[in-house]
Parts: C-alpha cells; sequence; structure tokens
C-alpha cells in the first residue's frame, strides 16, 4: 500500500471576533492505510458554512465544538484512491466531513457514495443538493410555508442558503425580495435569481423604510439569517399572521459581546406572528423530497 502525507486545517486558538490566520494553521501528517472497512479519500471541495464559525467557540451553540490543535471538519466530496471496504471501492466519489484537509482515512460507514447527476458540477452536492440547500427547503417549506402570491423575505439573500431559499420561493409562486451587501450582490440575485426586488442594506438608509417600500403589500415570510436590524424590520413591515423560519443571525457570529437585540417585539403578539427556529439535521426526513424537488427543477433550469 501507498503511504499518502494529509494537509490538514488545525484550529489552535479560538478567535474574539473577526477570526484570522493565527488562529489556525496548516499542519502535515503521514496516514495510516485504511484498516478493515475504511477507505482513503482525496478531497476534491469542500464547503465552508457560517455554523463553523460557532463551532470555534468553546460553548458552541447546537453542534460540538472544535477541539484546540485539531483539524476542524465539515462537509466535503472526495474520490477514493485507495479501499479496505466491501461497499465502497477505488475511484467512487464520496460526501464525507472530513473537510479542512486533502486526504483522510475514514470509516466506510461514515461516507455517503454519490451517484451523480451532472459529473461536470459535483460541488452542487454541497450546495443546491446538499446541506444548504436542504436548509433553505426545510425552513422554507416546513416553517415559512409559503403560498402563491405571497412576499417572502429573505435577508443574506446571496448566500448559499439564502440565494435557494430565493429559488424556491420563485418556484412556488412568490414574490421574493432580497436583503445583501451590495449592488453586485443585488444585480445577480435578480438576473440570475428571479428575485423581484433588493436592498443593500448598507446603503439604503433606514432598513424598515427601504422594507417597506421594497413590499408595499408588507411581508408574509421571512427567512431569517441576520438577526439584529434585520429582524426589527421583518417583524415591522411583516403582515398579521405571518411567519419567520429562523435559519441564524450572522450578524452576531463574530461578537466578542451580544448586541442588543429588536425592540419591537411586542408585533409578534399584536399581528399574531410565528417564530421557529430550526436545526437542518432534525428533518432528515425531508431529505427524498428535497432531492425529487431539487433534482428536478435544476434539471429544468
Amino acid at each position: 500500500m501507498s503511504i499518502y502525507t494529509a494537509n490538514e486545517i488545525h484550529l489552535i486558538n479560538r478567535p474574539s471576533g473577526l477570526p484570522s490566520h493565527s488562529d489556525v494553521e496548516q499542519v502535515q501528517r503521514e496516514l495510516e492505510p485504511p484498516a478493515s472497512g475504511q477507505v482513503l479519500i482525496r478531497n476534491l471541495y469542500m464547503s465552508v458554512d457560517p455554523y463553523m464559525r460557532g463551532r470555534m467557540r468553546e460553548n458552541a451553540v447546537y453542534a460540538q465544538a472544535y477541539q484546540l490543535n485539531k483539524p476542524m471538519y465539515g462537509g466535503a466530496i472526495g474520490e477514493v484512491i485507495e479501499s479496505n471496504s466491501d461497499r465502497v471501492k477505488a475511484g467512487d466519489i464520496v460526501l464525507n466531513q472530513g473537510a479542512w484537509r486533502d486526504r483522510l482515512v475514514a470509516d466506510d460507514s461514515n461516507v455517503t457514495v454519490l451517484q451523480p447527476f451532472d459529473n461536470d458540477r459535483l460541488s452542487l452536492y454541497l450546495g443546491a443538493l446538499g446541506m444548504p440547500g436542504l436548509t433553505a427547503y426545510v425552513g422554507l417549506q416546513k416553517f415559512g410555508e409559503p403560498k402563491a402570491g405571497e412576499t417572502v423575505f429573505v435577508s443574506a439573500a446571496s448566500g448559499a442558503v439564502g440565494a435557494i431559499v430565493c429559488q424556491i420561493a420563485k418556484q412556488l409562486g412568490c414574490r421574493v425580495v432580497g436583503s445583501v451587501g451590495s449592488d453586485k450582490k443585488a444585480e445577480w440575485l435578480i438576473t440570475h435569481c428571479g428575485v423581484d426586488a433588493t436592498i443593500n442594506y448598507k446603503t439604503c438608509g433606514q432598513l424598515t423604510k427601504a422594507l417597506a417600500e421594497a413590499a408595499p403589500e408588507g411581508i408574509d415570510v421571512y427567512f431569517e439569517n441576520v438577526g439584529g436590524e434585520h429582524l426589527q424590520a421583518a417583524l415591522n413591515v411583516m403582515n398579521p399572521f405571518g411567519r419567520v423560519a429562523a435559519c441564524g443571525m450572522i450578524s452576531a457570529y463574530n461578537d466578542a459581546q451580544p448586541s442588543p437585540g429588536p425592540n419591537n417585539l411586542m408585533l409578534i403578539v399584536g399581528k399574531k406572528i410565528r417564530i421557529t427556529g430550526f436545526i437542518v439535521s432534525d428533518h432528515a426526513d425531508m431529505q427524498p423530497q428535497f432531492m425529487s424537488d431539487m433534482v428536478g427543477w435544476i434539471e429544468a433550469g
């Protein structure tokens, strides 16, 4: 058997505020050959996701914290280059949780063999067909419950999850308003995702006013990725019986101290608004329908 060296990214400090290069280091180490029931993987793609910032904290919110002086991990797609498994063979393309390294040895029970419908776009399985896509699908469909003709507001709308939320909402016949941080992102949302209106929150001035102008009939669903001022604006403009699917609040991920929350929470009572937080890993039962719908949408263009 061949001897392989892996390059790994280790977390060496827990960041305070914005992470920097000094919080991580590249470590090279020799890998043991795969034992019985194991495979050696050469990673081709990895996904860098906002939830990883939370795992850098000592007290992670919902996912296990990364250990110091150990490799970080997350979703990755790789090719099996050596196998000691009856289930997974050399040459298979697999989804694994060994991101932040170029090679790894993994138990065959911890990888998923992919049957790609598009070999030229394997990275789809880390995006629209992966965790970000399922997150968008679960949050919007199960907790947003959008109906054709309703208005859906999406924060961080050009991100991996937000952009998919926008496109699913359009497939369901909704009017979509997306909030982004640059005019270039706004143009991309309109041109490539079919969004009806956009807000550049960095230049729009008062966010509630900008949202009310973009959604003159109010909003019915808010897909929450940001928190803070965005949640406050959404509650101000939301129609009675509106729904909020709370996926994340990235505006606070790098805060050393908690930021002040919205001061209009009584609107939840007066407008009878439903706010539901969710973690995508709790909803694996929706995976088959998600894959069926998403592959169909992608193939339809």
